[in-house]
């Protein structure tokens, strides 16, 4: 015991209480780890059967955060982001009047959105900042076109100083921006921390993970800061501090997965509960639901 305390293995959280296991201690273990164990076929049953039938990525995503909650006793929780449906086909905009411009995005999914601006920009100048749109970000989903935009803005404005201004006012009077850019959040079992860890968890830290699920934000944060969407296998991250410092999160562990669909990243989905938590057979559902979403979403198309 001495030695797993020198280690940094053990730790005594206060005067009256046992040795328990670190954080560090956790991350040895999931290291350790080899191999992918099967889940038995009455998880496997459960999976199934919750998640045939499914039409669209947010029915995976919200069948999914059910499901995962059910089989891990813990916190399910899945992100469904914007896809290829919400890419940009092309851009036109139009000089009204003074101090009116139309614009009008078309994604590939065939929905149009026109915005009426008050900018005062040349019918020339917006052509060719249409131009420079349309050849360089057909294809983009617009969250990435928006950000990769914002980028270029800072960096190519002295080489293009005319043009980049005139793209600079159509994006910043939201020009390209999209209703349908918000993601969507789902989270299922918030209350398997209270009926199934209230005793490996200390009350504050608990309340304060039960006040972060209620913030769909925070959870997007949680998933977008731990989660790599070129990764490739599951994820177990031990101590969520990090992406929330004022959280008081250091107690519970991240097990999550992108979710791909024809090689598209399309959300993300993970267990969330504290550290005190059966792995293997939560790594390999997290596993196994991620490798199905491709496979479902072909079946019904």
């Amino acid at each position: 015991m001495a030695d797993l305390a020198d280690a940094g293995f053990l730790e005594q959280p206060h005067a009256s209480a046992g040795r328990v296991p670190t954080a560090e201690a956790y991350r040895y273990y999931v290291e350790q780890l080899s191999g992918e164990a099967h889940l038995s076929r009455e998880n496997q049953s459960i999976i199934s059967d919750s998640l045939t039938g499914v039409t669209d990525v947010q029915e995976f995503m919200e069948r999914t955060s059910h499901v995962l909650s059910l089989i891990s006793h813990s916190v399910g929780v899945t992100v469904a982001t914007t896809g290829p449906q919400n890419a940009l086909e092309h851009v036109y905009f139009s000089r009204l009047s003074d101090q009116k411009v139309l614009a009008v995005v078309v994604t590939r999914s065939g929905v149009v959105r026109d915005r009426v601006l008050r900018l005062d920009i040349q019918q020339a100048d917006l052509d060719l900042a249409a131009r420079y749109i349309n050849e360089n970000f057909r294809g983009w989903t617009m969250g990435d076109m928006r950000a990769e935009l914002a980028r270029r803005l800072e960096q190519e404005r002295s080489e293009y100083d005319r043009l980049m201004k005139s793209i600079e006012q159509l994006y910043q009077q939201g020009a390209l921006a999209s209703s349908e850019d918000t993601q969507a959040v789902f989270v299922e079992g918030a209350a398997n921390l209270v009926t199934h860890h209230a005793g490996q968890v200390d009350r504050n830290r608990l309340q304060d993970m039960l006040r972060t699920l209620e913030e769909k934000e925070k959870v997007v944060k949680l998933l977008g800061a731990y989660l790599d969407t070129r990764q490739e296998a599951v994820r177990v991250v031990i101590g969520l501090d990090e992406a929330l410092p004022a959280s008081n999160l250091q107690n519970f562990v991240l097990i999550g997965a992108p979710a791909r669909f024809g090689g598209e990243v399309m959300g993300s989905l993970a267990v969330i509960g504290p550290t005190r938590l059966d792995y293997q057979h939560t790594m390999s559902a997290v596993s196994y639901i991620a490798r199905l979403f491709d496979k479902l979403l072909n079946e019904s198309e």
